[in-house]
């Protein structure tokens, strides 16, 4: 299974408005990758900016493919990677 850009997004919204108690229209989310730093994302929740690491982006996709899809993931089965855009790449048994 591989989702794309959007659905990492998604992923990350949801996850952040569920934690911080807001709506996920009030996330925003800009994907990133460094060669020093791996894959992170800069999330924005009511105007207040936040950096999060590559195993909070994992989090948030193994929950979402569990809510969205019913399909129990886990992290160590989920690879990100980037050219143009982002995706991730999903182990699923």
């Amino acid at each position: 299974m591989r989702i794309y850009t959007d659905e990492i997004i998604n992923a990350i919204c949801l996850n952040m408005a569920d934690r911080r108690g807001v709506n996920p229209t009030d996330v925003e989310v800009q994907l990133s990758w460094e060669e020093e730093y791996g894959f992170t994302a800069e999330v924005w929740v009511n105007g207040r900016s936040q950096y999060i690491i590559e195993a909070n982006i994992l989090e948030a996709i193994e929950q979402y493919i569990y809510k969205q899809y019913q399909i129990r993931v886990f992290r160590s089965g989920i690879t990100l990677d980037a050219d143009e855009e982002f995706w991730a790449d999903i182990a699923v048994e």
